[in-house]
């Protein structure tokens, strides 16, 4: 069943939304991007900004062409990627970096159209949607792999992997989770690159200091350490919050976060929510009931969830409701705040010239809960140690061809060079280019193949990279996932989900009611794309059965 129209649809509503000229929906409407009708404070790039970028630099890989004889020679090759921060930014930074060695190596010439975060997706879809083909790839995030080849809007790479004509990479370097983003249905679409989920930061100094344990046992009746469950959490941002953590005089907090709407904090709350929800006895059922595709965001799990989430907010400061990830990175990097979770970026941006809390970093598994909400038995389920869930939460932005695109094979070269072990190792152990380890070969042994010392010759503290790689590896290999959406329609699903969180923690609406308007805007989109194509669609996304029709 195609689903042009509603994607069309949904194109115009989020163009609309981007454009200031444009009236603002109603806040029901599930596909805004801006939960008000005032205009979005313009903010800096999602990158932090009190760190420098450094020297680091990839190796060349591709040999260069002889004139006459190369590979592509007069084609161009059009990406659509985020505009965060330009050629020194993340993800779109590797590819200026980038196009003098492809285009020696081809022949062809590679042209870079920037985006805002929040309209790459609109302008992506309403390319594909009209046949226009002004770009033969994006970098796209893997949550719109589901609209995406659903429509036959993108090509497989099956056909290309492993052929000697172009950069080789083994996607079974790529660990299980990360890489069941890289594929769909059995096939090969996303190009390796960025590999998302989400881990806890603390200040390890804090941790450990004899003062503070000693004050922080006295207070809670129990040892300050590496927080095990998120009421864990709680205590030890409490704790630190109005304490001065870096040495300058003032007060600092006891996290930060970035709650920005139309950013990436609907990741966040996924992550923090999983082991609410997800647990032994129900491994799958986060987002729909497979068999109706009703909603399952209002669950008990999920609003308690929400309201541990928004209580923390009151040890933040309180400017991090309008802070992008790169503002929220910022705080932690100057020493102002104790704790936080987010992607891998900002373990490697902390090793950086300008960050205070290098030697001072430590990296965990996202913490747990003692009990969970059953959706499936509809009880909650205790445990004897804490329930925790790794997850792939976040864009994980790698390269897919266009349909349309008007060069496949010089398209697919170019994410095939991005690709290649020597440059991957080192996009993911500096921090500036957004691009997060997920491979064997970025993990330390005896967990991967990586050389410390590879680490240490780009700046890195050495115990902060043990933290750190132990941490992702522990995250994607844990048994129990969150699951990740990929069905049709999923960029509406979660900005959906984005907006209601938004007025959630701003205290616009309880976490109860914010989730049940996300469950009602679920409804309406599920409704407009076809809710039997949906839970077809959902039921196979999770690897299950034919529906239960009793």
């Amino acid at each position: 069943m195609k689903l042009f129209a509603p994607l069309i649809l949904i194109a115009m509503i989020l163009l609309a939304a981007c454009s200031p000229a444009e009236p603002t929906l109603p806040i029901s409407t599930p596909l805004l991007l801006t939960p008000t009708p005032t205009p979005r404070p313009t903010m800096p790039p999602a990158a932090a900004s009190v760190v420098d970028v450094g020297n680091v630099v990839p190796p060349l890989v591709a040999t260069p062409c002889t004139p006459g004889h190369c590979l592509f020679a007069g084609q161009t090759v059009s990406v659509i990627v985020n505009d965060i921060g330009g050629a020194t930014g993340p993800i779109t930074g590797p590819l200026h970096e980038i196009r003098s060695e492809f285009e020696a190596a081809t022949g062809a010439h590679l042209v870079i159209i920037e985006k805002p975060l929040d309209e790459h997706f609109a302008y992506l879809i309403t390319d594909l949607t009209t046949g226009a083909g002004q770009y033969d790839a994006s970098i796209a995030g893997a949550w719109w792999l589901g609209d995406l080849v659903s429509q036959d809007f993108i090509i497989s790479y099956d056909q290309y992997y492993g052929d000697p004509r172009f950069p080789q990479w083994d996607i079974n370097d790529v660990l299980p989770g990360p890489r069941s983003l890289l594929e769909y249905d059995g096939r090969k679409y996303m190009v390796a690159n960025d590999h998302d989920g989400q881990v806890m930061y603390y200040r390890r100094d804090l941790l450990t200091d004899p003062g503070h344990r000693a004050a922080f046992e006295q207070q809670y009746g129990y040892p300050l350490a590496v927080p095990q469950t998120w009421a864990q959490f709680r205590d030890v941002a409490e704790y630190f919050d109005g304490k001065d953590l870096n040495g300058d005089g003032q007060p600092d907090d006891g996290l930060t976060m970035h709650l920005a709407v139309g950013e990436q904090g609907m990741f966040h709350f996924i992550s923090f929510s999983a082991p609410f929800v997800i647990g032994p006895h129900n491994p799958n059922l986060y987002w729909f009931d497979p068999d109706t595709m009703k909603p399952l965001l209002d669950s008990p799990g999920h609003v308690r969830a929400l309201g541990t989430m928004v209580d923390l907010v009151k040890f933040g400061p309180k400017e991090m409701l309008d802070w992008n990830l790169g503002q929220s990175w910022d705080h932690f990097l100057r020493g102002e705040a104790a704790l936080t979770f987010t992607f891998g970026d900002l373990g490697a941006l902390a090793q950086q010239e300008g960050s205070l809390v290098k030697g001072k970093i430590g990296t965990a598994p996202l913490p747990g809960t003692m009990e969970y909400y059953n959706t499936a038995a509809g009880r909650w389920e205790q445990t004897d140690t804490p329930n925790k869930v790794g997850n792939t939460s976040g864009g994980s932005w790698a390269g897919v061809i266009s349909r349309f695109a008007d060069a496949p094979e010089a398209t697919y070269y170019l994410l095939a060079l991005l690709a290649t072990r020597q440059k991957s190792l080192i996009y993911a152990a500096r921090g500036w280019d957004g691009v997060d380890p997920g491979r064997y070969s970025h993990y330390l042994p005896p967990a991967g193949t990586a050389n410390i010392e590879d680490y240490l010759a780009a700046g890195w503290n050495e115990q902060d990279v043990r933290d750190y790689t132990s941490a992702y590896f522990e995250n994607f290999t844990n048994p129990l996932q969150i699951p990740y959406l990929r069905i049709p329609g999923t960029f509406g699903y979660l900005t959906a989900l984005d907006i209601h969180l938004g007025e959630a923690a701003r205290g616009q609406l309880s976490p109860a009611e914010a989730l049940r308007e996300t469950v009602l805007d679920f409804e309406e989109l599920t409704d407009r794309l076809g809710r039997d194509t949906q839970a077809e669609i959902y039921r196979a996304s999770l690897q299950l059965g034919q529906p239960n029709k009793n």
